[in-house]
């Protein structure tokens, strides 16, 4: 299966259809009509002798929740059409409102009951994701990518008061979705601009990003006169390298840097690695998180408070929004029952850098500029860390500083009350006590 996600609608729309070939079934869901309060999926089959059959139906929104609407529409289709032997390959074509990261999480860990002549298992069970193609303007996307224009700014969420709470409080910005799709996708196909308005240092810029935040991913430009075309696409599937990640989820735990993105800085884009034994005054941290709004692409990365010695906390960017959250415990504050239950690759990568007093307690985070000194933001991580006259206070003492973290925590913080999680959480469609019982054990992305 291969899912095809970018903000850009027709540009996804033109990839999507350029994958339309014999033995394919490809499936979207639209949803321009959210204010209305439908939903419609398009499924075109193309059998293997090359005849096309299309079925355009509407979905209701149940619960007024629109991802539980999908997944209770979308999960169960994959299952049947992978029994279908004229069906060797899905094509999803992703409206803009649905990250693939989050799809993806609900196909290997939804569910799907009470299908007739299936056992209860998730998607996955039946469908495995091989590729992930983000579509990318090149006059558009780092504009979308840099800023802090939210998804309803944009105009891409509407909503009226008699309609679905979940659309109104999706605040997601464009920049968290845009860095999200293509940081997950496995190749990349630019959607060009006219070469006589394209501005060849603006390219190159993108193009450095993209290195950055995609390592590894094959690229191809579709110029405006030369739309792409499935003998291209295919290339471009087959170039996919194999270390891609092909749907897989990562999480907190996991490496930080994968795919070797480069390092060095070219067109005013680089990347740099802040890392620290040290803990973080939770007050001067808050005040150097600043820097990562401004002249910054993305960051990510894990974070040592000092008031909360025990706690993993997950800090995430994307232009000008940014939120940390708790992600668990330290290997080093767990009994040795907790510890059973880790990731080998999680224990090995803790004895790696264990300490003797701190265990695995560190700060790791990556940083990906376009506008900014790399030097200048980690110098101002660094200033957040504890200095030696507070390391020698102890623990005991740093629980009683100042903490404008609690246990979530964004950026820019003049609204206190937690937001939506989007059109397609995680954690929608599962009942409160799978939530909670995922999320004490860490499961969660």
């Amino acid at each position: 299966m291969t899912l095809v996600t970018g903000l850009d609608r027709e540009a996804v729309a033109r990839t999507a259809d350029a994958l339309a070939m014999a033995g394919t079934t490809l499936v979207h869901h639209d949803l321009s009509s959210l204010p209305s309060g439908r939903v419609l999926r398009t499924t075109r089959t193309i059998d293997l002798d090359g005849v096309e059959h299309t079925d355009i139906r509407e979905i209701s929104l149940e619960h007024g929740c629109v991802s539980c609407t999908l997944r209770i529409d979308l999960l169960p289709l994959l299952r049947r059409l992978h029994q279908r032997s004229t069906v060797e390959r899905i094509v999803l074509q992703l409206d803009p409102l649905i990250e693939p990261e989050a799809l993806c999480w609900s196909i290997e860990h939804v569910v799907c009951s009470d299908m007739p002549g299936f056992v209860d298992a998730p998607a996955g069970y039946d469908v495995a994701v091989d590729a992930t193609i983000a579509c990318v303007s090149e006059m558009e996307w780092l504009d979308a990518a840099s800023g802090d224009v939210t998804l309803g700014e944009a105009g891409l969420v509407e909503w009226s008061a008699e309609w679905d709470s979940a659309v109104a409080e999706d605040d997601r910005t464009l920049a968290q979705v845009a860095v999200g799709q293509v940081a997950f996708a496995d190749a990349l196909v630019l959607a060009g601009a006219d070469p006589a308005f394209r501005d060849a240092w603006s390219s190159a810029r993108l193009m450095e990003v993209l290195r950055r935040l995609a390592p590894g991913a094959p690229i191809v430009m579709e110029l405006p006169q030369r739309p792409i075309r499935p003998g291209t696409l295919i290339q471009l599937l087959r170039a996919i390298g194999p270390t891609a990640r092909r749907g897989a989820v990562f999480g907190p735990h996991d490496p930080l840097l994968r795919g070797a993105p480069p390092l060095t800085t070219e067109c005013g884009v680089s990347m740099a690695v802040f890392e620290s034994d040290r803990p973080f005054h939770p007050t001067r941290l808050h005040d150097a998180l600043d820097h990562l709004l401004d002249g910054v692409i993305c960051s990510r990365g894990r974070i040592w408070l000092a008031t909360r010695f025990d706690d993993v906390f997950w800090l995430e960017s994307a232009g000008g929004a940014l939120r940390v959250e708790e992600a668990g415990q330290w290997v080093g504050a767990m009994s040795a029952d907790e510890r059973a239950d880790v990731e080998e690759t999680r224990l090995a990568m803790a004895a790696l850098r264990w300490d003797e007093v701190f265990g695995d307690r560190h700060n790791a985070l990556t940083i990906l500029a376009h506008r900014a000194d790399v030097t200048e933001i980690v110098e101002a991580l660094n200033a957040a860390t504890l200095t030696d006259v507070e390391m020698a206070e102890g623990s005991d003492a740093w629980r009683e500083y100042d903490d404008p973290f609690g246990t979530r925590h964004e950026d820019p913080c003049a609204d206190t009350t937690p937001p939506g999680s989007g059109l397609l959480s995680i954690t929608d469609g599962l009942d409160p006590d799978q939530q909670r019982n995922d999320s004490e054990k860490g499961d969660l992305p």
